[in-house]
């Protein structure tokens, strides 16, 4: 039998492991339309580079795949990138095997060129991988033409870099996750994750969301979902799930039919997602909270209707404190994550975001400071023009734009001073949450223990 390997690379674990659910879909999808190849999975958050050596050398794959989930851990206090670990898990593969490698992952998906320039595998695959990953394998075992697949990155024989574009997006996608790895992430982090839906159709100036699964929303299918969750708690145990869509209530009607098949069903389980703070009523919020909803993380940005406007944000404050009240009324748990210091900021906007903070009850506040440049989006553009990085920058190092129009040094003593709950990205904090769930067995997202009124 003809044999994959994928590859997990991520071994960025802050503020938890996260469980590497591209890859399953990935091997689901392979192994349904594939199914004379057999498809083994690779963690790097479990396995090293002895245990990868020993897995090649035994399992002898024909064809390698590696997922970028991050090329850096998106953080101003801590720039380190994530390039040289994924060279040297290229040079191990080479030194072991003779097969083909394919990379993706959001990660890739953002810098399909000076990615593949630095690494040198010999495809990948930008954006939604599962159709291009079968085309290309089938391609390649007839020796056809693979140069019109979706989503293709390569070199072509002239040595011109080539990447598809995609046109076409599945949408009732099949999950099974790996038995092997399941364990470790609902110890370590006390959850799993799925995805809902595809896709994000907002305009924010920073985001590489868009870039990465494009502005098309896709919903999948929720009566495969439930069956996934219904297994998970069957046979796991596991009752705390994230939805880890860039932006939960995007469908109104698709979260409804959803949270209706969870009770339908009789699950007994708790989960969390990203929101936006906009477009949510209160049936909805009660709806939620029936089939589970415990905890929400708006994806909120600056608390400054001037700051929300520059970010390219669809809401205002009103919206943040009247989503914020929602959640509140029906005792579900919600932080607000925000960028300080990105395109526009001023003292004046910072003491806004400081003095709204202060309607807000019984949340907590995770602010990052600057706004990482991605290439595709409008913040590079803005860059470029104002002179903070160039247009040949290819802004694979970690690059941000802060703005030079406040006082970053006294940030953190502003936000204390509003008597609010805020976790900086180096507050120890993080590591006391840690703690607290390995000793009181916790499982879940854990920031409501953070809280203040």
């Amino acid at each position: 039998m003809s044999k994959i390997l994928l590859i997990s690379a991520n071994r960025y674990t802050n503020p938890y492991p996260v469980y590497p659910i591209g890859v399953s879909y990935l091997k689901t999808y392979i192994k349904k339309n594939l199914p004379h190849y057999q498809v083994n999975v690779f963690d790097f958050n479990i396995g090293d580079y002895a245990s990868l050596i020993e897995t090649l050398n035994e399992y002898q794959p024909n064809y390698i795949g590696i997922s970028l989930r991050n090329i850096d851990g998106a953080n101003s206090f801590d720039r380190s990138s994530f390039i040289s670990g994924y060279k040297e898990i290229i040079e191990t593969i080479r030194a072991n095997s003779q097969a083909p490698v394919v990379i993706g992952g959001a990660g890739f998906s953002i810098y399909p060129q000076p990615v593949f320039d630095e690494l040198r595998p010999d495809f990948g695959i930008a954006g939604e991988g599962e159709q291009a990953w079968v085309n290309l394998v089938s391609c390649l075992d007839e020796g056809k033409d693979y140069s019109q697949i979706e989503g293709l990155v390569y070199y072509s024989e002239s040595n011109e870099f080539v990447r598809n574009p995609h046109l076409n997006y599945l949408k009732n996608l099949e999950l099974q996750f790996e038995d092997s790895i399941i364990d470790f992430y609902w110890e370590k982090s006390g959850m799993l994750n799925i995805q809902t839906k595809r896709g994000c159709c907002y305009h924010c100036i920073y985001c590489s969301y868009p870039v990465i699964e494009g502005r098309k929303i896709r919903t999948l299918n929720a009566g495969l979902i439930v069956e996934n969750l219904l297994r998970l708690n069957r046979e796991k145990g596991i009752n705390y799930v994230f939805f880890t869509d860039s932006v939960f209530n995007l469908d109104k009607e698709y979260n409804m039919e959803l949270a209706e098949k969870i009770i339908r069903s009789g699950l007994k389980i708790k989960w969390g997602a990203y929101f936006s703070p906009s477009n949510l009523t209160d049936g909805e919020m009660a709806l939620y909270k029936q089939s589970g909803l415990t905890h929400i993380e708006f994806g909120t940005e600056s608390l400054s209707d001037t700051q929300l406007k520059n970010y390219g944000k669809h809401f205002t404050f009103d919206d943040v404190k009247a989503a914020s009240d929602l959640a509140l009324k029906h005792n579900i748990f919600y932080a607000h994550f925000l960028i300080l210091g990105g395109y526009g900021e001023t003292d004046e906007t910072i003491r806004e975001t400081m003095e709204n903070s202060k309607q807000l009850n019984y949340t907590v506040f995770f602010p990052f400071v600057g706004m990482r440049i991605y290439p595709n989006t409008r913040l590079q553009q803005i860059a470029i023009e104002e002179g903070v990085i160039s247009p040949s920058d290819l802004l694979l190092q970690p690059t941000y734009y802060i703005s030079k129009k406040f006082d970053p040094n006294i940030l953190k003593e502003k936000a204390m001073a509003t008597g609010k709950a805020w976790s900086f990205p180096d507050d120890p904090k993080s590591d006391e949450m840690e703690l607290f769930r390995l000793k009181r067995k916790k499982k879940g997202l854990m920031w409501e223990y953070l809280r203040k009124p």
